[in-house]
């Protein structure tokens, strides 16, 4: 693909752009590190959400979905559609619960939960697990997909495009903070949207492709349906668009709940709850989660799955089907077009990374150096670490980067070796019998079972993510059963903070004194309205885009009804400040 006069200077003039707005928050960063983490817990909950969308719009994503959408169908998407029932669950249960919390990180939540050393060897494996191992896969299948849309495009070596976007990336993000990476995420969102929606437009206009109608003839019914065929309904399917019913019950039935993943954590975690962390307060932090979800499931994807469909016609026979998004954009789009697509897409990535690079430095920094290395130095000497400490993960991220060879291989492994560990991220809040050890035999389990299915069975991806599951749950609920629990003197403390609700701290909450923690059903009807809302819109805006208004609007009122259950529910409990 020749790029023109105009499409450099578009290119540059967003680099630009990018780079000032880091260079301008770098002082504010430079105050200490609750400004250089957690923007001094000051953020509006429209940047807060915007910036969670953003970091979860990676340059991956829309190569991903492209991909999944012609191996599968629009259906296809359930991999990880089926994560908006974990999102609303956050919504609701835990938004509130993380910014009360008050912690830097979602790591430190650890001794804030727990005591003794098994607390402090839980924060600290913690910190440097996911911090520097899996933050360095996430970043390495991200480098890929932007070093795969460079490759096919302007025919760089991997080399050479993974080392100019990490360059240029980490640059703004270790002098800004999150103050930085926020402000800068809100731009690259709405700068990548509208790249991503220009080029679907492009593409469904062309002469090859009809339009939709288009699509549509062109393409067998089932690929346009958004719920997979299964059982005895998949016979009648192509084999390339059938998704068994077993691979569909572990997407809806257990992954959402079970796995941990970015953007996705069971109970909130990683840089979304970072970003609840750094809201004003908790009705901030309670839309600027909800604002992500609606946004993450139902705005974003419909451009990618457009694209998705026409490679498919314009490339029949191509292998690497997430490789045919950037094919579209090298084959058919047209000059100065080409350069705010590229600009789209370094957007998606350094919204991605940047966020990775901060969050990664934040586990590595105030959970493991500041913590059992150093806990008496000068904020100006933790401000400068953490911009030392952000190369690390950079070149680390790179390195993996080469040893990949597809997106979703790496979205499978993430997901399979954490399976399980889930289900005690998210009782820890609502179960005082939960312990650190809890925590550690679950991520026990769930390496040893990843690696046992893998290397001793020939079960594969969503199929092993069962066998997994099953095994670290009873693994770490016989543990909790055979250790002691956390003091009283911890677990009151704890509740008396947090204020969880439920049936699962009635107990503590008595030798707490005050009022009793309330029932979860209100919570449990918030979160189905939710659901409901979420695919409401999610289907009410597909069947908008193929032209069936009738069934676009029964949709609008399905997502309307469940607004008014919301709004009306939080009233009667007492939400006022959240709904006003």
């Amino acid at each position: 693909m020749t790029l023109t006069p105009l499409d450099w200077i578009l290119i540059a003039a967003y680099f630009i752009a990018s780079l000032a707005i880091g260079l301008y928050y770098s002082r504010r960063a430079s105050r200490n590190v609750g400004e250089y983490f957690l923007s001094g817990r000051s953020l509006s909950w429209w940047l807060a959400g915007t910036s969670m969308v953003a970091t979860t719009f990676a340059a991956d994503t829309p190569l991903a979905v492209a991909g999944l959408v012609a191996r599968n169908g629009v259906a296809g998407n359930w991999i990880w559609w089926n994560a908006a029932f974990g999102s609303m669950l956050t919504v609701f249960f835990f938004a509130r619960l993380w910014r009360r919390a008050g912690v830097m990180t979602d790591v430190e939540f650890a001794e804030l939960r727990y005591t003794g050393r098994p607390a402090a060897i839980l924060r600290a494996f913690r910190a440097l697990y996911l911090g520097i191992a899996i933050n360095c896969v996430i970043m390495g299948w991200v480098n890929l997909a932007m070093a795969k849309i460079l490759s096919v495009t302007l025919g760089w070596d991997r080399f050479t495009a993974v080392l100019l976007s990490l360059a240029i990336t980490g640059i703004y993000s270790a002098v800004s903070g999150l103050w930085g990476v926020v402000i800068t995420d809100f731009f690259q969102f709405v700068f990548a949207m509208s790249g991503t929606i220009a080029l679907a437009v492009f593409v469904v206009r062309l002469p090859q492709i009809g339009g939709v109608v288009g699509l549509q003839q062109q393409l067998p019914p089932e690929t346009f349906e958004f719920l997979p065929r299964v059982g005895a309904n998949a016979a009648s399917v192509g084999a390339s668009l059938a998704l068994p019913a077993a691979a569909f019950f572990a997407y809806v039935g257990v992954q959402w709940w079970a796995s941990w993943y970015p953007g996705q954590e069971p109970g909130g975690g990683g840089y979304v709850a970072q970003r609840m962390m750094s809201a004003k307060d908790e009705r901030h932090s309670f839309f600027a989660t909800l604002w992500f979800t609606i946004a993450h499931y139902c705005v974003r994807p419909w451009p990618w799955i457009l694209v998705g469909l026409a490679s498919l016609i314009l490339y029949p026979d191509l292998q690497d089907k997430e490789a045919g998004y950037a094919m579209v954009i090298r084959d058919f789009l047209p000059p100065g077009w080409r350069g705010i697509l590229l600009g789209a897409f370094f957007a998606a990535y350094m919204s991605t990374i940047s966020t990775q690079l901060n969050w990664g430095t934040s586990y590595v920094i105030n959970d493991f150096y500041r913590r059992f290395l150093r806990s008496d130095a000068s904020d100006s000497h933790y401000v400068w670490i953490s911009r030392l400490t952000t190369i690390l993960p950079m070149i680390a991220s790179a390195i993996v980067t080469f040893y990949l060879e597809s997106i979703r291989q790496a979205w499978e492994f993430v997901l399979e070796s954490g399976a399980g560990i889930g289900l005690v991220l998210i009782l820890r809040w609502y179960w005082w019998r939960v312990n650190a050890w809890s925590e550690i035999s679950a991520m026990i389990a769930a390496a040893l079972g990843f690696a046992g299915v893998r290397f001793l069975t020939d079960l594969r991806f969503p199929y092993s993510l069962l066998v997994v599951v099953a095994c670290t749950t009873v693994a770490w609920l016989i543990v909790t059963a055979c250790t002691a629990p956390d003091s009283e003197a911890r677990l009151v403390a704890f509740y008396r903070r947090v204020r969880p609700d439920g049936p699962g701290w009635r107990e503590i909450a008595a030798r707490a004194g005050g009022t009793p923690p309330a029932p979860l059903a209100g919570l449990l009807v918030d979160w189905i309205a939710g659901c409901v809302l979420v695919y409401a819109i999610l289907f009410g805006l597909g069947t908008l885009v193929f032209g069936e208004v009738r069934a676009a609007l029964v949709y609008m009122v399905l997502a309307a009804g469940a607004i008014v259950v919301i709004h009306r529910d939080l009233s009667r409990r007492g939400w006022q400040t959240l709904v006003e």
